[in-house]
């Protein structure tokens, strides 16, 4: 039987209210998980810390970096926009921890949204703060709470386009974007506006990075290929199926 490759997910850091409980939590939305586990992966959530890396990234065989709050610009060194969220810099240094580890591993990692730019990010890229200024529109994100639906068009010869296609519709929601584009990144897919919506790194087994959000679609393309870099990736490293 094939092994069941376990995938951690970065978690949010924020209050949460269930019941008469309302306390600062480690939280992911379930659709993540779904997605994971449609896939044929075991999930498990990681909550935000700088501590004990390696010995977390030991017991993973993917890493999937969830959406969330703006990054904080002073990590590219850039002055905060009005719209840019309030940092929160124990989850950005334990997720940047988290993916500098994976990719030294050469350890497979989907980057969502925030991932995506904290995938640039680590590289020396910097972002948009506020997308809107530069594109003249909000149909990234039109309502909070709600993903906005648009086409991208992908890259032809890249990872991305073998596992997608030329053209794929995604769900997004975010008013930031990448700027200067990291060290060894490619970028993979744009909006009809111009806005960068995908990059990889070609040097690795499977380091991607997608600005929309796959897990609230109903295609499980990107997370079959991620559980299955995963499957390989723990193969190699020898550890026993589960």
């Amino acid at each position: 039987m094939p092994a069941t490759p376990l995938i951690g997910i970065t978690s949010y850091a924020q209050p949460a209210q269930w019941g008469a409980w309302h306390l600062p939590c480690a939280l992911i939305p379930l659709m993540y998980v779904g997605s994971v586990e449609r896939a044929g992966g075991r999930a498990l959530v990681l909550p935000p810390s700088t501590e004990a890396v390696e010995e977390t990234l030991d017991a993973v065989d993917g890493l999937v970096l969830s959406g969330g709050v703006d990054v904080d610009p002073a990590a590219y060194g850039a002055p905060a926009h009005h719209t840019t969220d309030e940092p929160q810099v124990g989850r950005d240094a334990g997720e940047l921890a988290l993916l500098a580890g994976a990719l030294e591993r050469d350890m497979p990692v989907l980057a969502i949204c925030r991932g995506f730019q904290l995938l640039n990010v680590l590289r020396g890229g910097d972002l948009v703060q506020h997308l809107p200024d530069a594109i003249g529109h909000e149909g990234h994100k039109e309502a909070p709470g709600v993903f906005s639906e648009h086409p991208v068009e992908v890259a032809a010869g890249t990872r991305l386009a073998e596992i997608l296609g030329a053209r794929h519709d995604v769900k997004s929601h975010h008013h930031q974007g990448v700027g200067r584009v990291g060290a060894d990144l490619v970028e993979t897919a744009w909006a009809a506006d111009g806005t960068l919506e995908g990059i990889e790194d070609p040097g690795k087994r499977f380091a991607l990075g997608v600005l929309w959000h796959p897990e609230a679609g109903e295609d499980t393309r990107l997370f079959a290929a991620l559980v299955d870099e995963a499957r390989s990736y723990r193969g190699d490293r020898g550890r026993a199926p589960t």
